[in-house]
């Protein structure tokens, strides 16, 4: 796979895009695949409280640094909180049942977010750039190569885990000062907040779903080293914003 050559007469020399839900729809998958769960438990607890999305979110927490992130992990986190909630009640065929829940959400159609691809290819006309994806290496190729995104990124990479040491390696691939990074993506928790503490930039496109993992960061409303951009069809104007506004923190003038 071919390296971006970074910006260096820029003072943005290379932008970087997440993968779900800032280029295409996924948490929705996810959110009805715990409804569908939480119907399930319904057989043998009382589901109509919060307590039991909260325990399965506290059993997927756990097992991020044993599983990951992606489907495959939410399903054995799945089961292993259905046999706690229930006290190793949970029938095989209900297990079978949160099995194939999984393997519905692994087959969810890959859907573009509007403006992403016209977007990205007119940032790609002024910078260089990298899609940087975090989650199951089989299901994110899937999704890329079902999205038809290699003609716009020629670097594309999948990690375990966006936090500041992940960052710090791919830009130390590109030999490019963080001051100089770009990172656009949904997540103020890892895809804004990582980047900002190194010293780079971030674009932050809310999406409608957000999984409560990623709710908890510690990016203020008003950091300065990150532009807001409400839809895809924003982000050329939000980069126009953030290279005047890095050229002024370049030249000292910020």
């Amino acid at each position: 796979m071919t390296t971006p050559t970074p910006a260096r007469d820029r003072a943005i020399g290379l932008v970087g895009f997440d993968g779900d839900d800032t280029l295409w729809k996924s948490e929705d998958f996810y959110r009805q695949a715990e409804q569908d769960y939480l119907e399930l438990l319904s057989h043998y607890i009382d589901v109509h409280d919060t307590g039991t999305a909260r325990h399965l979110l506290e059993v997927q927490r756990r097992n991020l640094t044993v599983f990951g992130y992606g489907v495959k992990a939410m399903t054995l986190s799945m089961i292993e909180a259905a046999i706690e909630i229930t006290d190793s009640r949970v029938s095989a065929a209900h297990i079978q049942r949160m099995l194939d829940i999984g393997h519905a959400t692994l087959r969810h159609p890959v859907e573009l977010i509007a403006g992403v691809r016209e977007s990205v290819a007119r940032i790609a006309e002024q910078y260089p750039v990298v899609l940087i994806t975090k989650g199951d290496l089989f299901h994110q190729e899937a999704k890329i190569k079902v999205a038809q995104l290699h003609d716009l990124f020629p670097r594309i990479e999948i990690v375990s885990e966006k936090d500041p040491e992940t960052y710090a390696r791919v830009l130390a691939e590109f030999d490019l000062p963080i001051a100089q990074f770009v990172m656009v993506g949904n997540s103020l928790r890892s895809d804004i907040e990582p980047v900002v503490t190194l010293g780079g930039w971030g674009v932050h496109t809310p999406y409608a779903v957000t999984w409560a993992h990623e709710t908890e960061h510690g990016v203020a409303d008003d950091e300065p080293r990150m532009v807001t951009a409400d839809t895809a069809w924003d982000w050329p104007a939000a980069l126009d914003t953030i290279e005047a506004k890095a050229i002024a923190a370049r030249d000292g003038k910020a």
